[in-house]
């Protein structure tokens, strides 16, 4: 039972999942199989339970749980996954089965990913004040940073957070930049800002952000700060990947920004 309560935590907190969340799942869980008590102290990255059942002794485990690819459906498959066992439906065995399918779920393909991306960028682009033709122009850095960071995704060694955005905001600030002077030689004017903000939206750290204050406003101040330390690092590697891509581009002759 209490590595069925931690298996559901770490899958929560592997994919976004609030900390109050992660932490009445596993409660929830323990208490329809008989805990008769049951303690879990659960942080961003990691999480700590102790059980103890009716006759037996007192067991604890600690899990190292760092972010792996969010799929926010693995997140609602638990949850349902919970409401059963807390229904009485599903014995212990099978809530392992079912709890082993959820975590070996797979999101949408990279191309899927990318083309979202893109037109994502798009939309952010002409709602941000962009024209029809700055829409059209963000479709282009929105796909590559898609594909660019699909390509991350499934690298064997992840790269630190800080330099995987820093490359992928790289990537969306040079695409844009060629974009951009490919119009201007075709006599078409594109405004350059309004393509990078389009690309660049996808890659802003909103989950991260909204999580940390909900975290907080539950009184889990720690976990919220870890968060919004989190965001503002997202941020700043957006911002120098961008600053740095911008910076050399506008030392190339016959480049106008």
């Amino acid at each position: 039972v209490l590595e069925l309560c931690v298996d559901a935590g770490e899958t929560l907190l592997a994919n976004g999942a609030e900390i109050y969340r992660a932490q009445q799942t596993m409660e929830l869980i323990a208490r329809s199989y008989g805990a008769e008590h049951f303690n879990a102290y659960v942080l961003t990255n990691g999480l700590i339970a102790s059980i103890r059942l009716e006759g037996a002794d007192e067991h604890a485990a600690v899990r190292n749980t760092p972010r792996v690819d969010m799929n926010l459906g693995r997140i609602s498959a638990v949850n349902a996954l919970s409401r059963e066992i807390v229904a009485g439906t599903v014995t212990v065995e099978a809530a392992f089965a079912r709890l082993a399918v959820i975590r070996a779920m797979r999101g949408f393909p990279g191309w899927m990913m990318a083309l979202a991306s893109a037109v994502a960028a798009a939309c952010f682009s002409f709602l941000l004040g962009g024209s029809v033709l700055d829409a059209l122009t963000a479709l282009a850095p929105g796909f590559a940073v898609g594909l660019f960071t699909c390509r991350l995704a499934r690298t064997r060694a992840p790269l630190n957070k800080l330099v995987s955005n820093m490359l992928s905001a790289g990537v969306v600030a040079l695409v844009s930049v060629v974009c951009v002077q490919l119009h201007g030689m075709a006599g078409l004017s594109c405004d350059l800002d309004k393509v990078i903000i389009g690309g660049i939206v996808s890659l802003m750290p909103g989950i991260a952000l909204t999580n940390g204050i909900r975290d907080v406003a539950n009184c889990d101040y720690l976990s919220g700060t870890i968060r919004a330390i989190d965001a503002v690092l997202v941020a700043a590697g957006i911002a120098l990947g961008v600053g740095i891509v911008l910076r050399a581009a506008s030392l190339v002759p016959g480049v106008y920004l």
